[in-house]
C-alpha cells in the first residue's frame, strides 16, 4: 500500500513551496469533495496531499474595489451566508449552492470546483459570466487570470507546476445589472448538469441591454463563452425576438457528447431553452437593481 504524505501549511508561501517541490502526483486539498472520491475510487494515487484550509488568507471574503475578494478555500455554505455577495451576485451564489448536499456545501470550494476542470462544473459558467478573475501564486510570483482561462480540457488546467489559486475577485455588479444560473439535470437534486447556463446582463435607463455575457456548461470540453448569444441581447430590450436569437445562438455553439445523461441532440436543444429561461431571470434582476 502506497504511503501518502499529508501537509497542512499555514501560509500561501509554505503551500507553494510544497507544491513546487512535489512530484506530478501532488494534490491540493481544498474541500476534498472531488479529491477524496477520486482517491477512494483509485482514480488518483497522490504522493503528497496539501490541505489549504488552514491558510487564513484563503478563508475570507472581503470587499475590494467595489467588488469582493473571495478566498480559494471559502466553502459554499460560508459564501451562501454572505448577504452582500448574495445581493450583488445571486446567480454566482446560486450556482455554487447547487454543488452537492448540505454536507458537501460545508466543504466544497470555488477553487476546487474550477480546478477539478469538469465540463459540467456548476459554479464555473456563473463565475465566467460575472467576469471573475483568479489570483494565482506560484514559484515565479503572483498573477491574475480570468476564470475562463483555467480549465483547458476535462481534468486539466493551465496552472503550471507549483501554482495554486489563492483567491477570486468578483467585480462589482453594474447599475441595472443582473445575473442568473440555471441547469438541467436528470434528477431533481444532487445530479450532474446535462446543460448549465450562466448569464449576466446590464440595462440602460430605457431598459435596453448594453452589455451581456452568456456562458454554457456541460456542452463542450470546457465552459463556452458565447459571444453570438450575448450579441443577440445587446441593443435590444430583451424581447421575444432577442430571446429567440439567444436560444438559437446558444444551441449553435454546443459541441456536446452522447452519454447516459443526454444525447447530443437533446443537449443542443435544451441549451437554447435553458439560456432563454436564465436570461429571463437575469433580466428581472437587472430591472430590479
Amino acid at each position: 500500500m502506497n504511503t501518502i504524505q499529508f501537509e497542512k501549511p499555514g501560509t500561501v508561501d509554505e503551500a507553494v513551496a510544497l507544491l513546487a517541490n512535489g512530484d506530478a502526483n501532488t494534490r491540493v486539498l481544498a474541500g476534498g469533495t472531488d479529491l477524496l472520491v477520486q482517491l477512494r475510487a483509485g482514480m488518483v494515487t497522490p504522493s503528497l496531499i496539501i490541505d489549504i484550509k488552514g491558510i487564513d488568507e484563503m478563508r475570507t471574503v472581503t470587499e475590494e474595489n467595489g467588488g469582493f475578494r473571495i478566498g480559494g478555500a471559502v466553502s459554499g455554505a460560508e459564501l451562501n451566508e454572505n448577504d452582500a455577495v448574495k445581493s450583488a451576485w445571486p446567480g454566482v451564489v446560486e450556482a455554487f449552492d447547487l454543488i452537492g448536499s448540505t454536507q458537501i456545501q460545508g466543504r466544497c470550494t470555488l477553487a476546487g470546483n474550477l480546478c477539478n476542470a469538469s465540463p459540467a462544473a456548476d459554479s464555473v459558467p456563473a463565475m465566467i459570466a460575472a467576469g471573475m478573475t483568479c489570483k494565482i501564486v506560484g514559484p515565479n510570483g503572483t498573477r491574475e487570470a480570468p476564470v475562463e482561462s483555467i480549465a483547458i480540457s476535462p481534468g486539466k488546467t493551465s496552472l503550471t507546476k507549483g501554482e495554486m489559486i489563492v483567491s477570486f475577485f468578483l467585480p462589482g455588479q453594474n447599475a441595472n445589472g443582473g445575473d442568473a444560473y440555471l441547469r438541467f439535470i436528470p434528477r431533481t437534486e444532487m445530479d450532474i448538469a446535462v446543460v448549465g447556463v450562466g448569464i449576466n446582463l446590464t440595462l440602460d435607463d430605457n431598459g435596453v441591454c448594453t452589455a451581456a455575457r452568456v456562458v454554457l456548461g456541460a456542452v463542450a470540453p470546457t465552459a463556452l463563452v458565447v459571444a453570438d448569444a450575448a450579441n443577440a441581447l445587446i441593443g435590444t430590450k430583451v424581447d421575444d425576438a432577442a430571446m429567440e436569437k439567444l436560444a438559437a445562438a446558444a444551441s449553435a455553439a454546443c459541441n456536446p457528447i452522447d452519454d447516459k445523461r443526454g444525447t447530443i441532440e437533446f443537449r443542443t436543444k435544451v441549451a437554447g431553452v435553458i439560456a432563454r429561461r436564465t436570461a429571463a431571470i437575469a433580466l428581472d434582476r437587472a430591472r430590479s437593481n
